[in-house]
């Protein structure tokens, strides 16, 4: 791993600064510039094969930067007085009852991206390692699977949509139960 020591006693310096600029306390640097030799030092051999070290050293210290001020972000109180929320709530939570039938008539593809992505929660790259095709094609797979079940759900359950675009009711189908 020579060429990761040789990469960060080269960038460590102007990463570090580049991240004291960004952020308010050392600490957070201090945490920011471990996990990133840490994401480097896992990349193995791979690093070495890097053509740019620097600038991938800071795409991913851009990336940590984003996803910590993400998570960082202030929280605000919400006024005790909100409205109940719990009937739409409610709607949706019913309107699961729909989704086994609906599924089941979906074609085995679509079927099979939704079962094991959406509801197994498989990541999409073991998805597409198990269906055989590529990442992109997987995620463009999935992605028009949930389009064809969103119209056939809307078409079958006879969904209703308030002015937001959210549920706001649904007929069941003929002889559907939650345990279909």
């Amino acid at each position: 791993m020579d060429c990761l020591n040789k990469a960060w006693a080269e960038h460590a310096v102007e990463l570090r600064s580049w991240l004291r600029n960004r952020l308010d306390h050392k600490q957070d640097v201090d945490d920011l510039m471990q996990d990133l030799f840490i994401k480097a030092l896992r990349q193995g051999d791979k690093f070495c094969s890097v053509s740019n070290s620097r600038a991938w050293l800071f795409q991913v210290a851009r990336n940590a930067l984003i996803d910590r001020m993400r998570v960082s972000r202030d929280m605000v109180n919400l006024p005790d007085d909100l409205p109940d929320v719990s009937e739409p709530v409610d709607t949706v939570v019913n309107l699961t009852a729909c989704l086994p039938r609906v599924l089941s008539e979906l074609d085995e593809i679509d079927r099979m991206a939704i079962l094991l992505c959406d509801l197994q929660g498989l990541p999409h790259a073991d998805y597409a390692r198990h269906v055989n095709i590529s990442l992109s094609a997987a995620k463009s797979r999935l992605l028009r699977a949930r389009q064809r079940l969103k119209a056939h759900m809307t078409q079958a359950c006879q969904i209703q949509f308030d002015k937001q675009g959210c549920v706001g009711d649904f007929v069941p189908r003929p002889g559907l139960t939650a345990t279909t």
